[in-house]
């Protein structure tokens, strides 16, 4: 295998010295160190900038940048180091019901991972912000399976399936979906729309995510959240933007990039989440 510093320097923020074997103990231990090494965020969102998918643009907004991204941006990457390191991988998408009925016929908005090890199919997704799965889930049982976090389960649904998270003891729905090869143009017709479309979740919303051991970070707007395992969550407001931007570097370890329309953008949401609330 050449040399590639730039996947060099991806596996060293993950703790790897060197290429490891395409294994599942590989796999797990990437998984885990990915979702607590990159975080999830949308500021090119609310900044309403591009969000290219290339691999250059990828490699330098999150290798170089110290920024994080969203499920195209850091399941693409990750992809890309799983072949790299020789795994049998490839994109899929799914339907976010999360929040919502479970047969709400939603856009393929959310892009995860489809990874077999030694004939096993698991599902892999670094990229679905505050419930990101920590650990390869195991696509040809129903069982529950236990993670470095939350337990999950991915049950049939008609044609699809279904991803499921149990959190407080109760089982949320997350996503449907099923195994339909993509290419490119799929990722990037969902990409454009959910970086977007008026509609969109993430559109003018500024929502970061990221684990830990044990506990999870969550940012939604001026709402800041810590959930730890077996503990009660931690809630508090964040009501200036410099609140917020300290708690985006450092909880998140988002290097903040230094935008005109920042200030203002931030500013604004919190604006609005104090009227609403």
């Amino acid at each position: 295998m050449t040399a590639d510093p730039m996947h060099d320097l991806y596996l060293q923020r993950l703790g790897f010295a060197r290429l490891p074997p395409p294994t599942l103990e590989t796999l797990r231990a990437l998984q885990l160190r990915h979702t607590q090494a990159f975080p999830f965020e949308t500021l090119a969102m609310l900044l309403r900038e591009p969000v290219p998918l290339d691999l250059p643009s990828l490699e330098r907004k999150l290798l170089r940048d110290g920024r994080g991204g969203y499920c195209y941006e850091l399941n693409q990457l990750f992809l890309a180091l799983l072949l790299r390191l020789g795994f049998d991988a490839r994109g899929i998408t799914g339907r976010v019901v999360m929040g919502g009925p479970e047969d709400a016929r939603t856009a393929r908005s959310h892009m995860a991972l489809l990874v077999h090890v030694d004939d096993v199919p698991w599902l892999v997704d670094v990229g679905f912000g505050g419930m990101v799965p920590s650990a390869p889930l195991r696509l040809d049982t129903g069982s529950v399976q236990a993670t470095p976090h939350e337990p999950y389960r991915i049950t049939d649904h008609g044609d699809s399936r279904m991803l499921r998270a149990q959190v407080a003891g109760q089982w949320r729905a997350l996503y449907r979906f099923d195994l339909q090869p993509q290419s490119t143009i799929d990722y990037e017709v969902g990409n454009w729309y959910v970086s977007t479309h008026p509609d969109s979740p993430f559109r003018d919303r500024l929502i970061a995510a990221r684990t830990g051991p044990g506990l999870r970070r969550t940012l939604r707007d001026g709402h800041y959240t810590v959930h730890r395992i077996g503990a009660p969550r931690r809630q508090r407001t964040l009501d200036s933007v410099a609140s917020v931007i300290d708690v985006l570097q450092q909880d998140f370890g988002i290097r903040v990039p230094a935008h005109p329309q920042l200030h203002d953008a931030i500013a604004r949401r919190i604006r609005t989440e104090a009227v609403a609330s």
